[in-house]
């Protein structure tokens, strides 16, 4: 151990267990651990209510833990991480990388100002298995479709790093004690507490994560394959919010699958949950080589795509008003519990771009603001996975009929009925469909269409078909030579 002092930023890290930049810096020295709230992010990266909620108690976990020696910031992480440069005569800052467009640019400037005053600056991979810029096809260009990305280009290569334990004693520069006036000066809880009922589903922090892995493993991992398309059952790890804030890195998710199951590639269950943490790897290593991947369509012929703009519509989805129980159902879950079943996320998905044909970039945002797994690259990717105007994409002709999927993957319409209470004496013949009971069957039930459940707000195979034509017209004007379009434009 060196006598060097390292600040340690803290970013979409928070946790002390499998932290390389902490655990780095622990063995030169003394630390000081900060977080920076970032002012000069771009508008779209701006955090969303539901995501400030939660980035506020994880930091209340990570200060505990770091024995309220975190000194918690507003501003430019530059000219902050300048000033305690100069307030703890620091030798050195380090943090694990981001790969969003602008941390990237931003963390590349922070470094060479650094350097070229003396200081160390060193980061880390604390966030992914296999970073983006390591995976290449032979003729070194990304790839574009997961399966190859995922099989070929990952694991062919050396396994994830393993995870290491929390240090053991954390040396800090000086004692801090700051209280809790600089977290709360954040001012990331609103005044008025509309999260009563998200906090009552979450834990956030370092140990909330340790638990949600622990249940996950123990109960649910071994029927993952089956369970996890039932919304109305505990199937999924529930784990995307622990790893958007890094209260745990996958890489220990990776190995207590692997730990517990021993070769996890054997085991179709744990197989597909692996697999589905590749599809987070590939949703990083598309912004990563795409960084327009949060506005723009990766498949260019979707600029032309004749999209609707409808206010009305765009609310009555957003607030579960649109009179398909199983849209209700998720827009519902997601206002009440900040998080919706991943099922259910492309059923709603499906509904807004291609039912309703609205803008995916509409989707993309309300489930930014509303969710607390609110994540950039994942949510950009899955948006246009859903749209069809992603990578490796869903057919935009694969229109999900959401009563069909609702029969299929909530059969008795438990999870309807939690989030619909309305519709919860409607028999099971009746509940995804509502509109087609006999209206002495509704009278029966005290449903009234219209007046305490809506009538549904489209037709679902008049809607389809409207889909359909205008993803033809999209496929006929990409046959135009450049001219034409811009004559059509």
């Amino acid at each position: 151990m060196t006598d060097q002092k390292t600040i340690v930023w803290f970013r979409q890290d928070l946790r002390l267990r499998d932290n390389p930049a902490l655990t780095h810096a622990v063995t030169q020295g003394q630390i000081i651990p900060v977080f920076i709230l970032d002012e000069d992010a771009p508008e779209a990266a701006q955090l969303g209510g539901a995501s400030q909620w939660w980035l506020h108690h994880s930091l209340q976990s990570l200060r505990t833990s770091l024995n309220n020696q975190l000194i918690i910031r507003r501003g430019s992480p530059l000219v902050i991480l300048t000033e305690l440069i100069d307030q703890f005569s620091a030798d050195a800052v380090c943090w694990n990388r981001l790969y969003e467009p602008w941390q990237r640019q931003r963390d590349e400037n922070i470094k060479t100002t650094l350097k070229s005053r003396g200081v160390e600056a060193k980061s880390f991979n604390g966030s992914l298995l296999w970073e983006p810029m390591t995976v290449l096809k032979k003729d070194d260009t990304p790839y574009k479709v997961f399966t190859p990305y995922y099989r070929r280009g990952c694991l062919s290569r050396m396994p994830p790093r393993f995870p290491v334990a929390k240090p053991e004693t954390i040396t800090f520069a000086e004692a801090i004690n700051e209280d809790e006036t600089a977290l709360n000066a954040l001012n990331l809880l609103p005044s008025i507490p509309w999260y009563r009922d998200i906090e009552a589903q979450w834990q956030p922090g370092e140990d909330g994560a340790s638990q949600r892995l622990q249940r996950f493993v123990r109960t649910a991992a071994e029927r993952y394959k089956d369970d996890r398309n039932i919304p109305a059952v505990k199937g999924t790890s529930l784990l995307s919010p622990h790893l958007h804030f890094g209260e745990m890195s996958p890489n220990q998710v990776w190995y207590a699958i692997h730990g517990t199951f021993g070769n996890a590639f054997d085991h179709p269950h744990t197989d597909v949950y692996l697999s589905e943490l590749g599809w987070r790897e590939f949703s990083y290593y598309l912004l990563f080589h795409w960084p327009d991947l949060q506005h723009k369509n990766f498949n260019a012929k979707f600029d032309r795509f004749p999209w609707r703009t409808d206010q009305a519509d765009l609310e009555a989805w957003q607030q579960g008003r649109t009179g398909i129980p199983i849209v209700d159902a998720g827009m519902r879950e997601l206002y009440q519990t900040g998080y919706m079943h991943n099922r259910v996320r492309m059923v709603v998905g499906s509904f807004l771009v291609k039912n309703l044909l609205i803008d995916w970039r509409h989707g993309e945002r309300w489930f930014w603001d509303t969710l607390v797994d609110a994540d950039m690259a994942s949510n950009a990717a899955s948006w246009q996975w859903v749209a069809g105007s992603g990578a490796d994409a869903s057919p935009y002709f694969r229109i999900f009929n959401p009563v069909l999927q609702g029969e299929r993957f909530d059969t008795d319409g438990d999870y309807v009925k939690q989030y619909c209470p309305e519709l919860q004496q409607l028999p099971k013949k009746y509940i995804h469909k509502p509109w087609q009971a006999p209206a002495e069957v509704l009278a029966a039930c005290g449903i009234e269409l219209g007046r305490n459940y809506p009538q549904p707000m489209v037709d679902l195979k008049v809607t389809r078909q409207r889909a359909l034509e205008a993803f033809a017209q999209v496929k006929s004007t990409t046959n135009l030579s450049p001219d034409q379009l811009q004559q059509q434009g």
